[in-house]
C-alpha cells in the first residue's frame, strides 16, 4: 500500500479536478480489507476505484479513496473452454489483447472499454453485441469488514442492462477482488453491430473483430487521456415495441434493436443527435462533437458543468421523444454515490 497526494485529477477519466482526503493504491486483498476499516474507525466515507473511468466527481470527496490494483491471470484450460481468473485490478482492454495473444478468442468484441476488469460485473459491461454476463463464469467479492471472500456463480450476480448485483445487495462494504472467465473454443463470431456487419462470418478471426472493433472505437470516441471523459454518458433506453414502432413511423431509419421480451433498445447518441445538441457547451463541458452520446471535458469543466450539461441533454431528449435518459455513469458526491437520476431531473 501506498498513499498518493490528494488529488483525485489522474484518478477519473474525466480529469475534473477534485481532491480526496487521502488516496491509497492497494495491491493485496488484505490490505485493502485494512484500510478500510480504518477509514470506518475514521469515520471517514470510503470509496473503491479502479481507474476512474465510469465516475463523475460532482465535488470533492470527504474520504479515502482506495484504488483496486489486486492484479493476477490465472488460466485453466479444459477440453471445450478456457477458463480464466482475473485479478480486479487488471487492466480490461490489456486482458482482451493478452488473450488475442494467447489465442484465446470470446473477447474481441470488448475491446477498447476503459476500466479494470473488476468494474466490468458491477455495469455488466457491453459493446458490439456481446455482454460481460455471457463470458462470466463467476466473480469473487470480499466482505470488507470481515475479511472474508464469498464466490458469486454469474446466476447469482443478477445481471441486467447496465446493472447487477454488485449495484445493490453488494454495493456497500463489499469489493470484488477477481472475476472467472469461461471462453469456449467452439468459437463463433458475433457480428450484428456497426461495421462488424461488413465482415465474413465463414473466414472473420478473432483478430479482425478486435481490429475494427478498436478501430471504430477510436473514430467515435475521444481519447480520456487527450479530452477528459467517462465513454458512454446515458444508457441507451429500453422502450415498449409498441413505442418504438410508432417512432419508427415517423423515423424510418432510427436505429433500433429488438430485445425478444416486447422491448425494443434504441441508441441514446442518436435520440441525442436529433435535438442538435452535438458541440453543445456549458461551461468547460460539452457534448461531443463526433458522438454525441459522449459528454466532454473541453475546458476545465467541473462536476457541476457536467451535470448541468447531462440536465438539459435528458431535458431536450424527454421533450422531443417522451424518453427519459439515465445515466450510465456514477455520481460522487462529498460522502459516496448519489442518485444519477435525480441530480439531472
Amino acid at each position: 500500500m501506498f498513499r498518493q497526494q490528494n488529488s483525485l485529477t489522474s484518478w477519473n477519466t474525466f480529469h475534473l479536478n477534485a481532491q480526496a482526503a487521502g488516496i491509497f493504491v492497494l495491491r493485496d486483498v488484505e490490505t485493502l480489507c485494512k484500510r478500510w476499516q480504518e477509514s470506518q474507525r475514521q469515520q471517514l466515507p470510503t470509496l473503491i476505484l479502479g481507474e476512474g473511468s465510469n465516475v463523475l466527481f460532482i465535488e470533492d470527496f470527504h474520504g479515502h479513496v482506495l484504488i483496486n490494483r489486486i492484479c493476477d491471470i490465472k488460466i485453466k484450460e479444459t477440453e471445450h473452454s478456457w477458463h480464466l481468473h482475473i485479478g480486479a485490478g487488471e487492466n480490461w482492454h490489456e486482458l482482451v489483447a493478452f488473450c488475442l495473444k494467447k489465442d484465446i478468442a470470446g473477447l474481441e468484441n470488448l475491446a477498447l472499454i476503459p476500466g479494470c476488469a473488476g468494474s466490468a460485473p458491477i455495469q455488466n459491461i457491453g459493446a458490439y453485441g456481446v455482454e460481460f454476463q455471457e463470458v462470466c463464469e463467476y466473480v469473487s467479492i470480499v466482505h470488507l469488514p470481515t475479511g472474508k471472500q464469498m464466490r458469486l456463480n454469474v446466476d447469482e450476480c443478477a445481471f441486467g442492462y447496465r446493472d447487477s448485483v454488485f449495484k445493490h445487495h453488494y454495493r456497500d462494504e463489499y469489493a470484488i477482488v477477481a472475476i472467472g472467465l469461461k471462453l469456449d473454443k467452439l468459437w463463433r463470431p458475433v457480428l450484428t453491430y456497426g461495421d462488424l456487419v461488413k465482415l465474413d462470418p465463414e473466414s472473420v478471426t478473432p483478430r479482425q473483430i478486435f481490429n475494427s472493433v478498436c478501430q471504430m472505437r477510436r473514430s467515435k470516441l475521444p481519447d480520456p487521456a487527450l479530452k477528459g471523459n467517462a465513454g458512454s454518458f446515458f444508457k441507451n433506453p429500453v422502450i415498449d415495441r409498441a413505442k418504438a414502432d410508432e417512432m419508427l413511423m415517423m423515423y424510418p431509419k432510427m436505429p433500433s434493436y429488438p430485445q425478444g421480451d416486447g422491448k425494443v433498445k434504441l441508441a441514446a447518441g442518436w435520440l441525442i443527435d436529433q435535438c442538435d445538441l452535438r458541440g453543445f457547451r456549458i461551461g468547460g463541458a460539452m457534448v461531443h462533437c463526433q458522438q454525441a452520446l459522449v459528454l466532454i471535458n473541453e475546458e476545465h469543466a467541473s462536476g457541476n458543468d457536467v451535470v448541468a450539461l447531462a440536465r438539459i441533454v435528458r431535458q431536450r431528449v424527454g421533450e422531443k421523444f417522451d424518453i427519459w435518459l439515465e445515466p450510465e455513469v456514477r455520481f460522487i458526491g462529498a460522502r459516496g454515490e448519489m442518485d444519477a437520476v435525480r441530480e439531472i431531473s
